[in-house]
């Protein structure tokens, strides 16, 4: 298998202009600016095989965004060697747009007045995408993520859950040999989230596309991805499997607990209780699959329940085990 994605010695700096505090200062600024270096990048490698669902992890400000950016030709790198799919982004950015497809949580490629089924026309005329060929291919992929009730409405009226999947096909129109998926469930309920994480690994069985994703969520991550890159000071600082991630840096489970009377809940001595209020408790535990199992024996055994919920420690969290 050939790689998608090689990136070696990639090294992004940018240069900020040193904002003066006193008046006479700042006319001296305006004609003689100063300015200092901010490393965003720094020196990194990794590459990507043909196929391979990677996600891409970072706590703010560590580079992520500029890495992506830099891989699909927005920002030209400083230093460093970048090939995508044989293509250097830097320099030939418009014969690598017809090859990757990118959906970012934060920004729409949608026509907010047209409906959506007109803006995925536009983005086949864009590709030059034949008719017969663009008729297919759409009526493939509005099937796929369940969008056809949808298409004929402007973009402006669609939910959020709504446009994230019509931005995703919009991506998907000119059959992408890698997708970049930048927190594409942000701000969605569980049930978009899931039906977007399903939908996607589909797409990847069917077509083998590269999935490169990035997100906060580690069920997006675990549900979609077999490997992991976390980023932190322009740095990597972990690059392997989900299963490998978790075992060594995944330490404790955060469980809520909605019991009818709380004060009736004995901890077991591996628990360290966190909130305890009249109809729920809050605990965290050591993630081994032995208190997992004696934490929930325990309480369905014991308790009248109405919910639990299991929370992973924030991607943030995990970061710090690195350090």
């Amino acid at each position: 298998m050939h790689n998608s994605i090689e990136v070696k010695d990639l090294r992004k700096i940018f240069k900020l202009e040193i904002k003066k505090q006193w008046f006479r200062n700042r006319i001296k600024a305006i004609f003689r600016p100063e300015f200092k270096e901010s490393e965003a990048v720094a020196s990194i490698n990794f590459s990507v095989k043909k196929g391979e669902k990677i996600a891409f992890l970072w706590p703010n400000g560590a580079g992520k965004s500029t890495t992506i950016k830099m891989l699909t030709g927005i920002l030209h790198p400083t230093s460093g060697h970048i090939n995508v799919l044989g293509l250097d982004p830097a320099t030939q950015r418009n014969k690598l747009v017809y090859k990757i497809g990118a959906v970012f949580g934060q920004t729409s490629r949608l026509r907010y007045h047209l409906t959506a089924i007109d803006t995925f026309k536009l983005m086949g005329k864009l590709f030059d995408i034949p008719n017969k060929q663009l008729e297919k291919r759409l009526d493939y992929l509005v099937d796929k993520f369940e969008i056809r009730h949808m298409i004929n409405n402007p973009v402006r009226k669609l939910s959020l859950g709504q446009r994230m999947r019509c931005e995703i096909v919009s991506s998907l129109i000119h059959s992408p040999e890698i997708i970049f998926l930048d927190e594409p469930t942000i701000g969605l309920d569980m049930i978009a989230k899931q039906k977007l994480r399903e939908t996607i690994n589909e797409i990847h069985d069917l077509e083998w596309t590269t999935i490169f994703l990035t997100s906060h969520d580690l069920w997006d991550i675990e549900q979609v991805c077999d490997r992991v890159i976390i980023i932190n000071h322009g740095k990597i600082c972990y690059d392997g499997s989900i299963v490998d991630l978790r075992k060594q840096y995944i330490k404790k489970k955060i469980i809520k607990v909605k019991i009818a009377n709380s004060s009736e809940f004995k901890a077991l001595d591996f628990m360290n209780i966190i909130k305890k209020e009249l109809d729920y408790i809050e605990f965290e535990i050591p993630n081994t699959k032995e208190n997992l199992q004696k934490t929930f024996e325990t309480i369905t055994g014991n308790y009248d329940v109405d919910d639990i919920e299991i929370k992973d420690p924030t991607i943030e969290e995990i970061i710090k085990e690195f350090y």
